[in-house]
């Protein structure tokens, strides 16, 4: 990790807990250390004479988007030179955000330096050294040589290289402890993430126990031989760990040719082999992301993997996980790829499907001043993980208090996504930034701006005043009996905007599909003024709740009859007043002593409010901490689909199916899960014997 201000010294028990792994996992606080001496080791001298000279300091401006600002903070880590080009490798976090970038080198120069390009993946970044600006004469950069990180044993003695503290480069030994660390299942979820990357999805870590502190990250792990085989990247309490330097050097290799590393996607997500499958080799598959060349292929969660492209692959324990991922990753783009197939039926079919480029899971976030927000463009992956039918559009990722997008009526706030700008379509931040400069063009002060965002699945309306800044206010809302939709006030702005000056009454976002309103013809975007001749009398944010007050004056079986505009046209409908849907606290559930989680009925708010689209099956709504399900990986809000292959549609099937398992004493069970867009097996091994004991 990029060191910063000095801290006091924070290390993780020695007990390895999930929590203590998190906080230890990128390189921690730091504490000065000198490097040993050169003497008669002729180890330590090759590493000294061959490497040392070619070790930087980087001393980084990294931005990150907050409160609607790119807020900037310094940091420094370390990287080795690997060409005479002056390109230097390090880590993603140490430069992956730079806004600026210096390194210092071994002599004391100092040297501007440029990305070049990042890969979060791998936690690897490249930098080039702008030579041009060095004074006339000034010798080459030091070159350090990559060596075989294959070859590294366990016992073999390394060294690590780098600047912690932002201090003088320094140097420590120690020996390798194990060439593919992985951070351990009951880590999960405290995972190395960066920048919406799963590192460990990748990387097994040459783990070794050579001192580091923060600001070595980016720094060389060197063999005995004077040769880099690892960038150091993450801390496990007294051990250290290292990104293959064979991996760093494919991905520089990569960067350094094209500024990008291209990988292939084929929606597939994997794990180990279940413990008590019949499976004894393969790789399970946990979950198929839908339209993916996986589902179109015709894989499905359950089905084991054997070959990939006539080669065998296998996955018993979650240190060999990486291993395939790294197959499927490095499968040619675009090209077809042969999958062997073991269906759960027991079925062996070989599917041949195409791939598909892998973008990253989270696009950049970039400052937009005009508007008091930092917004992010949509990739492939982030699409899919908010449920949106292609990547047109804009992601608000933070908004300035009392900027132009908290100002508005309803306001912009985080997690909206912008999709039109004064009725033009917005397909990405480029079409945002062009429109907004075309609309505030040769005109002075504030500029309303007519804008359609999305906040989950409602479109809305609003008014956005570039470059004013007054706070907001938001209303509560109330609903009884329930007409089956959702809208907001016709503003003054808004009646203004849309043509309807000194209107008011309210504009439809959302319809709730099957219901009484979608089925009486009403439409998002409708204006209604009337509620049964009375008028509604909205015209502000604050009076969000006088619709709602006439739906509750009448009675649920009522029919109520709706008028106002639509597209222009008068409208008319009459719509019969339901039952407000039930409530959570009013669905089915079950509180499983034996299992520790409670489970409940899915209903109308989690498929509204949290998107959940399971078909069928039961709400996780809490897992007891340190309980069996929460050592199973269980968690909040996931949806049970089954349990050991057995559906559970609702909460009297699951509680049958427990509560036969604890009878039983039923050693391990399976829960297969959906998880957001995602599906996963969990095991779930109860101890019986122990709490029988109790």
């Amino acid at each position: 990790m990029p060191s910063q201000a000095p801290r006091p010294s924070c290390h993780a028990l020695l007990l390895a807990t999930g929590a203590a792994i998190a906080a230890a996992v990128l390189l921690g606080p730091a504490r000065a250390e000198a490097p040993p001496a050169a003497g008669a080791d002729p180890a330590i001298e090759r590493v000294l004479a061959q490497v040392f000279p070619a070790l930087v300091r980087v001393d980084v401006v990294m931005v990150n988007g907050d409160g609607g600002r790119l807020t900037k903070r310094r940091g420094a880590g370390s990287g080795v030179v690997i060409s005479r080009e002056g390109h230097v490798v390090t880590n993603h976090h140490v430069a992956g955000r730079a806004r600026h970038l210096v390194c210092r080198m071994a002599d004391g120069e100092e040297i501007d330096a440029d990305l070049v390009g990042t890969d979060p993946l791998a936690d690897i970044a490249v930098i080039k050294l702008d030579l041009a600006g060095r004074p006339a004469g000034a010798k080459p950069p030091a070159v350090a040589a990559f060596g075989d990180s294959d070859a590294i044993r366990v016992g073999d003695r390394v060294f690590a290289l780098g600047s912690p503290a932002s201090v003088s480069q320094s140097v420590t030994a120690g020996i390798v402890s194990n060439v593919s660390l992985v951070l351990p299942e009951f880590a999960w979820p405290f995972t190395l993430k960066l920048d919406g990357e799963e590192v460990g999805e990748l990387v097994r870590w040459i783990a070794h126990d050579a001192v580091l502190f923060g600001g070595n990250s980016g720094g060389p792990l060197v063999n005995a031989a004077g040769e880099i085989v690892g960038i150091n990247e993450i801390g496990l309490g007294s051990l250290g760990g290292a990104v293959p330097g064979n991996l760093a050097k494919a991905v520089a290799a990569e960067l350094i040719a094209k500024g990008r590393v291209d990988r292939s996607w084929i929606g597939l997500e994997a794990q180990p082999l279940l413990k008590d499958g019949r499976e004894r080799r393969g790789v399970l598959v946990a979950g198929v992301i839908d339209d993916s060349p996986a589902a179109q292929a015709g894989i499905q969660p359950g089905d084991v993997v054997l070959a990939v492209n006539g080669r065998d692959v296998d996955c018993l324990i979650p240190d060999e996980l990486p291993l395939f991922n790294r197959t499927v990753l490095g499968l040619p783009v675009g090209a077809p790829a042969s999958f062997r197939i073991r269906s759960a039926g027991g079925a062996e079919k070989t599917v041949t499907l195409t791939t598909m480029p892998r973008e990253r899971t989270r696009g950049e976030d970039e400052e937009v001043r005009s508007w008091g927000m930092t917004a992010r463009d949509f990739t492939r992956m982030s699409a899919l993980e908010h449920r949106r039918p292609d990547t047109r559009g804009v992601q608000v990722d933070s908004v300035r208090p009392g900027g132009p997008c908290t100002d508005a009526r309803p306001p912009i706030e985080p997690g909206d996504v912008i999709v039109s700008v004064a009725d033009t379509p917005v397909d990405s931040l480029a079409a945002l930034r062009r429109a907004s400069r075309e609309l505030v063009a040769d005109r002075e002060g504030s500029v309303p701006v007519v804008v359609g965002f999305e906040r989950k699945r409602s479109r809305y309306l609003t008014v956005v005043k570039i470059g004013r800044e007054p706070p907001e206010q938001k209303p509560g809302l109330a609903r009884k009996p329930w007409l089956p939709a959702a809208t907001q006030v016709l503003t003054k702005e808004l009646a203004l905007a849309l043509g309807l000056a000194g209107k008011q009454g309210v504009r439809v976002t959302k319809i709730h599909p099957d219901r009484g309103a979608e089925r009486a013809g009403l439409q998002v975007g409708d204006i209604l003024f009337t509620v049964d001749g009375e008028p509604i009398e909205a015209t502000q944010v604050e009076d969000a709740g006088v619709f709602d007050k006439l739906i509750e004056r009448r009675k649920i079986g009522d029919t109520v009859r709706l008028a106002g505009l639509r597209a222009g046209q008068p409208l008319e409908l009459a719509v019969v007043l339901e039952p407000p849907m039930k409530a959570a606290a009013e669905l089915a559930r079950h509180k499983d002593e034996n299992f520790e989680l409670t489970i409940r009925e899915l209903g109308f708010e989690d498929r509204t409010a949290r998107q959940i689209d399971a078909a069928s099956g039961v709400f996780v709504e809490r897992v007891e901490p340190a309980g069996w399900a929460s050592l199973a990986q269980l968690a909040l809000d996931d949806v049970i689909v089954s349990i050991d292959g057995k559906p559970t549609p609702d909460v009297a099937t699951a509680r049958a199916v427990l509560q036969d398992a604890a009878r039983r004493k039923q050693r391990r069970l399976v829960f297969f899960v959906r998880r957001g867009i995602h599906s996963l097996f969990l095991e779930c091994e109860p101890g019986w014997d122990a709490r029988s004991q109790d």
